[in-house]
Formats: structure tokens, sequence, C-alpha cells
């Protein structure tokens, strides 16, 4: 059975970005349907990135689904950088004035997924086949199953929030993107440890061995990551291996069991520009960032921020100036994202090709920035998030 359905916008993709899209229409009377390939428990436990800038924060309070997050956020206000075996701190607010928030990317979509569900809102998981069409045109498609049926969903517009992998940017046809990549010879060794975090706030490590970072999801749970080969092997990694390690280039830890373990490549990625016809791409289906800067969910939240601004300027006074200025508006953000993330990945980790000068060139860069308030500054003010303006 074909079942023909309508609706104002169609929202490929149940992460941060699309439910965060979807909320910010509702709240603007704005019809949009979510569509997620994944079952509820998959998009609810997947955990990602944990860092918030002021900025994603206050999106977030503003679209109503910031309560639970500043109840059980834990708000940072600098960043420890550690090298030569020294740790040195960077304080944001003596700097900027402002913060980050470690709340896990899990955790807005538990918050959001709570929002959609409370308001009665379109929101489909298991969805399959989807596909989209027409988005050249004035009648735009998304058609999927569901269920064993086969729908048509038919909208004013398409919001492709699908992730790296997804169906959208492919879905555009050859020659109409020029895509911007460079992928990193490294990856990050993540584990997530039932063990109270060693420190209050965030590490960044610069170490003989390579780079290495302690961050966290709660008091009582610690995230840990450490340079390795894209193509390292888990298995030669027991627990008592990857501690060891993770004391070498962090310093005193505390220890306990490992709940998750992976390994995640590293890559710098743009696909432009970001919308084509009635089609916007947002958050990772556009672009990704080394997760260095703690960017990536920071700059789907602000796609979106933009997006929802946009239509509902053309739903409320009918003017498309924002619509199509859309990708521009986000690529002019996303490659001040890019060059931060770039240049802190830079900064902290090892390259196999690295020179005795390279290594000492560094170090050199790194003392000078703890050293400078004018380059203790620069950073600051990226890590807490550029305005949307920039």
């Amino acid at each position: 059975m074909k079942l023909k359905l309508r609706t104002q916008v169609a929202i490929i993709g149940a992460g941060p970005a699309g439910l965060l899209l979807g909320q910010l229409l509702q709240r603007r009377g704005i019809d949009s349907v979510v569509l997620e390939a994944r079952d509820r428990q998959y998009v609810e436990n997947r955990v990602r990135a944990g860092v918030l800038e002021q900025q994603s924060l206050d999106i977030l309070v503003r679209a109503g689904v910031g309560e639970r997050m500043m109840r059980e956020g834990l708000l940072h206000h600098g960043i420890q950088l550690r090298f030569g075996g020294r740790t040195h701190r960077i304080d944001f607010q003596e700097l900027t004035g402002r913060a980050v928030m470690i709340y896990g990317q899990q955790e807005v979509v538990r918050d959001l997924i709570a929002a959609r569900l409370a308001a009665q809102q379109p929101l489909h998981f298991e969805v399959e086949s989807v596909s989209i069409h027409d988005f050249m045109t004035e009648r735009p498609e998304v058609r999927y199953r569901q269920g064993g049926e086969q729908h048509t969903l038919r909208c004013d517009f398409i919001a492709g929030c699908d992730g790296f992998h997804g169906i959208c940017r492919d879905s555009i046809p050859p020659g109409q993107l020029t895509v911007y990549e460079r992928l990193y010879p490294f990856a990050w060794l993540g584990i997530l440890a039932q063990a109270a975090p060693a420190s209050h706030e965030l590490i960044y490590a610069n170490d003989s061995h390579g780079f290495a970072l302690l961050s966290m999801r709660s008091p009582t749970v610690s995230r840990l990551y450490l340079q390795c080969k894209p193509d390292e092997d888990l298995g030669a990694w027991p627990d008592e291996r990857l501690w060891s390690e993770l004391t070498h280039r962090l310093g005193a830890l505390t220890t306990g069991p490992v709940l998750q373990k992976s390994v995640a490549p590293l890559r710098s990625f743009v696909a432009e520009p970001m919308s084509i016809g009635r089609l916007f791409l947002a958050g990772d289906a556009a672009h990704i960032v080394p997760p260095t800067g703690a960017k990536g969910m920071n700059l789907a939240l602000a796609d979106v921020q933009v997006l929802a601004q946009a239509l509902g300027e053309l739903y409320g006074t009918g003017r498309r100036a924002g619509l199509d200025s859309y990708s521009e508006t986000c690529l002019r953000r996303v490659w001040q994202v890019q060059r931060f993330s770039w240049w802190m990945t830079s900064l902290l980790h090892r390259f196999e090709d690295d020179s005795a000068f390279d290594r000492r060139r560094q170090l050199a860069e790194l003392e000078y920035l703890v050293a400078s308030r004018a380059a203790a500054q620069m950073l600051a003010e990226n890590y807490v998030g550029l305005p949307l303006s920039t």
C-alpha cells in the first residue's frame, strides 16, 4: 500500500542537527517530519561529542530543551595544555568572559526526542529505503518504507541532516558540489571508563608518544583518547596497556573499568554549496572537522539555527533572502572552524614525517601560546565559539 503524506519541511536524520531543526521549526509554527534509519535506542545511546560552546548552550535554552542540560551539565571555564612534562591552564573566563559545558551528544539527543514526542510532532525511526526526489523543483518528495508500507512525503523543502554517510549529499547530481578534504595520517583510540576524571577540566597533551586527551561525561565517567594509527588493532590494546599509555601522556589518572573502546579516523571535509534547489545540507552531511577543536556538534547546531531563522522568515514574511544566503552564511563559520580545528590538530599531534626541527618548532609554539595573552586569547575565543556573524 502506498501512503501519500504532506509537510512543510522533511528532515532526514534524527541526530542533533535534525532534531534541533525540528524543535526550532515547531516553535515557529512550521510543520516538519523527521525520518531516521536507526532505532530510537541506537540514536539515544551513541556516544559522540560532549563539549558545547556558549552559543550552543544559548540556542538549546532558547529552544526550550536546556533545563536538564543546565542542571546536569559540567560548566568549564578553561582547559589544560600539557607538554614538556608540565601542565598550563588557558582561562576562558578571564580571557573571554565565557565558558563551555560538558554535556554529551546523546544527552542532547535524548532531550530533543523527549521534547518532540511531548509536542506530538512526527518522528519516525527505523525507516528504510529513503530517497529524495524533485528537490530542484517546487514539489520535492521523500520516499521511504516503514512497517512494510511504501510512503511518499511531499514537502516544500528537504533538510539533509543525515550525516557524512547519509543519502542526501550523494543525491545531488555530479558536478554540482565542490568537495574539499584532508585525511590525517593518524586516528584517535577512544575509551569510555567508569572512573572519576582526574581533572575537573579537559587536558590536551602533546607528548613524545603522541597526542592524548582527558575528557569526561559525568563526575564518575571519563572519556579519554590517544593518538594511534588509522588501522590500529583494538585487540592489541588490553586495558592495562591503555591505562599505562594514557598515564604516560596525561600524567596521573584515576583508572576503572573500560565500558567502550573504539578507533576513529580524523578528516577535514567541506562540500560547497550547502544548498541546491530546495535541498539544504546541515551538520556532518556538509562538513566534518577533526575533533581536536571540539566543534562538530556545535557547527551542526549553528547550521540549523541559521536554517530555522531563514525558513521562519520565508513562511512569516515571504522573504527568501535568508534561504538564498544560507550556504554563504554557514560556510563563513565552517571555514573559520576548519582553520581552528586544523590548527589545534597540527599543534598537538605527532606527524610521522616530522623532523627534529618540526618537533622543536611545535614545542616553541606551545610555549609561546601559554606565555602570550594575545595567543591564549585567540585559542580561547575560538574554543568557546565565534559568533554566527563571523
